[in-house]
């Protein structure tokens, strides 16, 4: 079961995240939110849409912008509406 964890905690953890360039969306379900903190930042992906981002934050840690999710992606990529994949330090490890 792929986990994502950060400074010692799982952020989130799903036998069901979709891999897409190389990175695993984790359904919103499998987030514990207590780490994540919505964040002003937005991207676009020419095919996906805008993304938008979360800041984790795990103690006194913080990791800017080290999530992100399309809440409204393109056709193309609807198969990943509303779920998170990280970047930025977080381990995607297999279980």
């Amino acid at each position: 079961m792929p986990r994502a964890v950060w400074n010692g905690a799982t952020l989130a953890d799903s036998d069901h995240t979709i891999e897409l360039e190389g990175n695993h969306y984790f359904p919103p379900e499998s987030l514990d939110r207590q780490y994540f903190l919505e964040s002003p930042t937005r991207s676009l992906c020419p095919w996906k849409g805008v993304a938008r981002y979360y800041t984790i934050v795990v103690g006194d840690q913080v990791n800017p912008d080290a999530a992100w999710s399309y809440p409204h992606p393109s056709p193309l990529a609807r198969r990943i509406r509303g779920h998170v994949a990280f970047w930025g330090g977080v381990r995607i490890e297999d279980v």
